[in-house]
């Protein structure tokens, strides 16, 4: 006798081409578990004592959406509120967040359209770098902004642009010392 909740069962079923099955078999006859799915709206999963019955966790269909429901929770849940919970990011949308760390490296990537444009101001000591959607420079994506006292970089700041190119996200600024041409210290302010 196995553990309760580990014994592999299968249901009958009845397969039909015109409800949608691969074949016409007689009833009653065993689950492919290969090939079959079983079609029901919900799934009511039994409490771990036995002969006992309840309605307190359970997943089901409402309109497209999946719902999952447990004690602890104590509500029904979609599949997307619970990634909302979890974080929210399926690994596709956390390729294409807006948020520095993406981008203090040099500029948008994996995740973003092709055709980003990087724009870069000064020669020698350029003093702002700005990355765009495109070379017709309506939105910004990235910049970099720096203030140099001599060949040192004294104030170095990125900001991180929202989709419409124009609201700053964050803004992240580095206020850096030295002693002679070596940097001693450095202070991040994050807004």
């Amino acid at each position: 006798m196995g553990v309760h909740g580990t014994d592999r069962v299968q249901p009958v079923k009845w397969e039909s081409t015109g409800e949608g099955g691969s074949s016409d078999e007689p009833f009653p006859s065993g689950v492919d578990p290969q090939e079959d799915a079983l079609e029901c709206r919900g799934l009511f999963l039994a409490p771990d004592e036995p002969a006992a019955r309840d309605e307190n966790v359970y997943v089901l269909r409402d309109g497209n959406d999946l719902k999952f429901r447990d004690v602890s929770v104590g509500a029904e849940k979609t599949l997307t509120e619970l990634l909302t919970g979890a974080g929210g990011l399926t690994e596709n949308a956390h390729k294409t967040l807006r948020q520095l760390i993406h981008f203090i490296s040099d500029g948008p990537a994996e995740g973003f359209t092709s055709g980003a444009y990087r724009e870069v101001t000064g020669t020698v000591f350029p003093s702002a770098i700005v990355w765009w959607e495109s070379s017709g420079k309506t939105k910004k994506i990235v910049e970099r902004l720096i203030t140099w006292t001599g060949a040192n970089p004294t104030t170095d700041q990125w900001k991180i642009y929202d989709t419409d190119g124009a609201t700053v996200l964050a803004t992240v600024t580095d206020s850096i010392s030295y002693s002679g041409p070596f940097e001693t210290s450095r202070t991040r302010t994050i807004a």
